[in-house]
């Protein structure tokens, strides 16, 4: 039972994510009695009064005592609600059925929120502006806003519980090197280089080009007036490809949402199928049943059995449901062909999207650029991703620079800065002024003008200047203003609502040679996303190694054997129990060893029935040589939780550790081990540093 929430300071429902369960509870609560007749209320009015004297409590306690609450359990432990206030918007988590703890309730809301950033930019600045982004007035497009991060909800969800890579928080690369380099020209000559030299790009250059196969990272090319892209967005934006067009695995492996899914193999394969794309407004409603990306029809084909003598050839085709391939070679022919006629037709491309990633511009740093992305699937399970950035992009650069100078300023004028004097003589003040000056100048709208005008007449007159609170309430109106001003320039002309894009001709161009490019690799790329690293290579090494977990928190990308226990595809552990029983004690280390850095634990050894699980975390220079550990901070419970999505840790970490390393570049490495218990401890940590060295050596290999 969960339910995920937003809410304004007066209780109005901003957005929701409830599953069937808890949407089951409220029915119970709020069903009227057989005799008064009475409708049962929306939904959304439902949790408005669940949760109104919860709110109201809350920001009651912030204002007379400058404290709330931000975790309590109800009586006898039966929900969890986890609080956290960003700006004016209060988030709330609640979980009913003891599967996630605090952490990971807080970490969804930090996720969430990071969505928001994401898709809005810096009008999350802004509270009134937001609410008009997540609560239109026209019901049906706010309901499609509210289903479509549902849906990143769901997604997300899934992927944390079966990707490595999203339960830690890292890019997973397809190792390769040659068909990396293939992917790499063809991105830089046929995508990038493509692209900006088209006389029909509209005024959009492209920034960046990669490819995805599953969640997984093939090739990533960026131009060179591009700056570099940070892990999380790199994540956020594999997430986002994997809520558009959801690996099918995953999809049913996923215990999240009920799905009626239809399990699709040899026995079981439709005469005509119809791929149905998930486009950018589709999403799974929490209280709707989850439908499959497949359409199948009432025909189904069922083929003969195959011979029984086995087959010594080598081909590509992968025979599913252990079935025996034929063994006359024109048979394998007849039945490749057979099968390319049988799946499912090529995804059509989502609408481009406005999007907002860190960037730098000039070599200035700036938080939430817009940029355009164009999601465009290759086949199923492959995708390439382009960014593109409009001409009006430096537009955002000074809006943002306003708005961190007017936030510095509503700082120091809340922690009792003088008005008058002492803040005419402040060097912030002066370059403030001077920019803004500038900025108005070349506006034309009345509005900034007028609230510039009267912020100047409070601030710099010398005969009657303004109190502090007269230029917090002036400061906070030109904020507004600016805030304005970046959403009618980026989100009102995004390219959903009717903005400037690359043309259609041009995206099918790219796909199409993408497409040429990797045709003899698709199944390959397929297989090998399933099966990127195995662990055979491995145990001659390390014996009584069962599973690790490799991970450059520097370059945000991990190194892991492939671990899956679904029925259509598996490692080397298999199907059966032991696959899934490994799984769930590696999830579980990762969880525990997140909740250990939380308080400065950087090393943790444990034995947990037949196995040792083990964790280290460690510095060291670009040559290899590991630094002095340090001790790390030790955060608050309820501070952002470990991870790079909700808050990004571990740049935060290399930042605190190289102020005592100025004159060198620090890098940051995590290992997560699995071992047999019979393995004595000693040979335990050499194994560990001998695997730690030669995963390090293996990273430096330029993949990307």
């Amino acid at each position: 039972m969960k339910c995920i929430l937003v809410a304004t300071e007066g209780a109005e429902i901003l957005f929701y994510w409830t599953d069937e369960e808890f949407e089951e509870s409220l029915r119970l609560k709020f069903s009227p009695s057989e005799n008064e007749g009475e409708e049962l209320p929306a939904l959304e009015d439902q949790l408005s009064t669940l949760m109104a004297p919860l709110i109201i409590s809350s920001m009651t306690m912030l204002e007379k005592l400058s404290d709330t609450y931000t975790c309590f359990s109800t009586e006898n432990d039966s929900c969890l609600y986890v609080l956290h206030l960003f700006g004016e918007c209060l988030f709330i988590a609640i979980s009913g059925d003891h599967t996630e703890g605090e952490g990971d309730l807080r970490q969804q809301l930090r996720v969430l929120k990071y969505l928001f950033e994401v898709h809005f930019g810096l009008v999350t600045v802004d509270g009134q502006l937001i609410r008009k982004e997540l609560r239109p007035p026209d019901l049906e497009q706010r309901i499609q806003v509210w289903e479509h991060f549902q849906s990143l909800l769901w997604t997300y969800s899934r992927l944390r519980e079966q990707e490595q890579c999203f339960a830690v928080e890292a890019v997973e690369r397809l190792i390769h090197p040659q068909l990396c380099e293939l992917c790499i020209e063809a991105l830089e000559q046929h995508v990038i280089q493509a692209v900006n030299s088209s006389p029909a790009r509209a005024g959009e250059e492209a920034l960046h080009a990669f490819l995805v196969v599953h969640s997984k990272l093939l090739a990533f090319y960026s131009s060179h007036s591009a700056s570099s892209l940070r892990p999380a967005d790199l994540l956020a934006l594999i997430l986002l490809v994997q809520d558009l067009y959801p690996s099918e695995s995953t999809a049913e492996d996923g215990n999240t949402q009920p799905s009626p899914r239809r399990s699709w193999n040899s026995q079981n394969i439709p005469l005509q199928p119809a791929w149905s794309p998930c486009s950018s407004g589709r999403a799974r409603s929490s209280a709707a049943t989850e439908t499959d990306s497949f359409s199948l029809p009432e025909e189904y084909f069922t083929p003969a059995p195959s011979p029984g003598e086995q087959s010594s050839g080598s081909g590509s085709t992968i025979w599913l449901d252990g079935g025996t391939p034929p063994s006359d070679a024109s048979l394998v022919q007849i039945a490749e062909d057979t099968l390319q006629t049988l799946i499912p037709g090529f995804p059509t491309a989502a609408s481009p999207q406005r999007i907002f990633l860190d960037a730098s511009v000039k070599e200035t740093y700036c938080p939430m650029m817009p940029h355009t992305m164009y999601c465009l699937p290759l086949w199923p399970g492959i995708n390439m991703v382009l960014l593109t950035k409009s001409p009006s992009t430096p537009l955002a650069l000074v809006l943002y620079q306003l708005l961190d100078g007017f936030s510095l300023l509503e700082k120091k004028l809340k922690e009792g800065q003088e008005a008058g004097s002492s803040l005419r003589s402040h060097p912030l003040m002066g370059d403030l002024r001077q920019r803004m000056d500038k900025f108005v100048k070349n506006r034309r709208g009345q509005e900034i003008q007028s609230t510039w005008l009267e912020f100047k007449t409070k601030a710099f007159s010398r005969t009657e200047p303004g109190s502090s609170l007269e230029l917090l309430q002036a400061c906070g109106k030109v904020k507004r203003q600016l805030c304005t001003i970046y959403r009618l320039s980026f989100l009102t002309t995004a390219p959903g609502r009717g903005g400037p894009q690359l043309p259609q001709h041009l995206q099918d161009q790219v796909q199409t040679l993408m497409q040429e490019k990797l045709m003899d690799w698709k199944d390959f790329l397929l297989v090998k996303s399933r099966r990127n690293v195995t662990m055979v290579s491995y145990l001659e090494d390390f014996p009584g190694l069962v599973h690790f977990i490799y991970v450059d928190r520097t370059t945000g990308q991990m190194v892991a054997p492939s671990l899956s226990s679904s029925e259509r595809t598996s490692s080397e552990l298999g199907k059966g129990p032991l696959a899934a029983f490994v799984k769930t004690k590696v999830w579980s280390l990762i969880r525990l060893a997140r909740r250990y850095l939380q308080k400065g634990y950087t090393t943790l050894l444990f034995q947990d029935g037949d196995f040792y699980c083990s964790y280290f975390l460690w510095f060291q220079n670009e040559m290899g040589y590991k630094l002095q550990i340090i001790e790390v901070p030790v955060l608050s419970d309820d501070s952002a939780p470990v991870g790079i999505l909700g808050g990004d840790y571990y740049r935060k970490l290399l930042r605190y550790y190289s102020k005592g390393h100025p004159a060198e570049t620090v890098r940051c490495h995590e290992l997560l081990a699995l071992h047999l218990s019979v393995i004595p401890i000693d040979v335990l940590v050499q194994q560990a540093g001998e695997l730690a060295r030669r995963l390090w050596e293996a990273s430096r290999v330029p993949l990307l």
